[in-house]
């Protein structure tokens, strides 16, 4: 397997770069094909990097970066006063080829404006959209966007309905089903802004669309891409995430409540555990940027050191993938 050079934005998230490191670190023993680039402040990261002996640090380096965008500076903040900042260094890293992609547990806001800013759109794509994959019951969901626009046009929701399906089919979904997320499915419903969109995408024979889909539709597995403006596809994400955690703890409490249950919680760890794994939020997180000439994964900021992994893993799958380069063949064959 040839080796993938992915650079790691080490001063973004919530709890600064310690998770990060430990996460970055765990990544390179599984992949022995990986190398990583931390960027941001090399004394410190080498210091977060000495309590682990036995790194391979020729497949692990330190890049440096003198600033760091805080979780509540303003993307125009961002884009002006912190030209040494560890995320906009790492997005140069990968314009100027010497990564294959970028991860950043950083503030959303000024990565989006960054990396449309440093490594601009694909041909054809207005907007970038956050997409993820959200489990369901006949498998996995690709929701977008996640937050990333939180007002949209009509001709943006079919533009993230291209890329969803080109993102679908990268995963080896055939002929991806694609549909819009709305109050319901009759074509009556919905705002403007959808119902304009569902025409648009109506016309667009290359595209699998279904219809309009509804929340309870997307766990069903009734749709492979579902497509709505970033203000709802971060609700719902939260609230996704949410309750599965609500769920594991209710299921935790119930078979801790007494002897019975608790010999009942026994004999069903197995499954309990395998359920958790599958529903864990740490596991499917990493939102990928979609529609950017270059691979950008978005960790949560408050994301522990198994979701970071997750987050890389994510953005080692694209480049593998080479999702920038299926977008960018694609997407002339379906746009308007």
């Amino acid at each position: 397997m040839s080796a993938q050079i992915i650079a790691i934005d080490a001063m973004g998230g919530d709890f600064g770069p310690r998770n990060i490191v430990e996460a970055c670190i765990a990544c390179l023993s599984d992949s022995p094909s990986l190398h990583l680039a931390l960027v941001g402040q090399p004394q410190l990261l080498e210091s977060l990097i000495a309590a682990h002996p036995g790194v391979d640090r020729a497949r692990l380096q330190i890049v440096a970066a003198s600033e760091v965008i805080g979780m509540d500076d303003k993307p125009a903040q961002a884009l002006r006063g912190k030209p040494d900042s560890s995320m906009r260094v790492a997005l140069q890293l990968l314009r100027d080829d010497k990564v294959q992609a970028v991860v950043s547990a950083g503030n959303t806001g000024a990565l989006m404006a960054l990396s449309r800013h440093v490594l601009k759109t694909v041909p054809g794509v207005d907007r970038p959209a956050m997409v993820a994959g959200i489990p369901t019951r006949t498998g996995v969901c690709h929701l977008l966007d996640l937050g990333a626009n939180v007002d949209c046009s009509a001709e943006h929701l079919y533009q993230f309905a291209v890329m969803g399906a080109v993102a679908a089919e990268a995963a080896g979904i055939p002929r991806p089903r694609v549909a819009l997320l709305n109050v319901g499915t009759e074509d009556i419903k919905g705002n403007q802004q959808v119902k304009a969109a569902a025409a648009l995408l109506q016309k667009a024979p290359e595209l699998n669309y279904i219809g309009f889909v509804e929340g309870d539709g997307l766990y069903r597995g009734d749709a492979d891409v579902v497509v709505c403006d970033g203000f709802v596809g971060n609700v719902m994400l939260k609230a996704s995430e949410g309750l599965a955690s609500m769920i594991g703890a209710r299921i935790e409490a119930l078979f801790s409540s007494g002897l019975i249950a608790r010999m009942a919680g026994a004999m069903a760890l197995p499954l309990l555990r395998r359920l958790r794994q599958d529903l864990a939020p740490a596991r499917h997180n990493g939102a990928s940027f979609l529609g950017l000439q270059g691979i950008v994964v978005k960790s949560h900021g408050s994301a522990g050191v198994e979701g970071l992994r997750s987050a890389i893993v994510r953005a080692q799958v694209q480049v593998r993938d080479n999702l920038p380069e299926r977008l960018r063949h694609r997407i002339g064959a379906f746009l308007l």
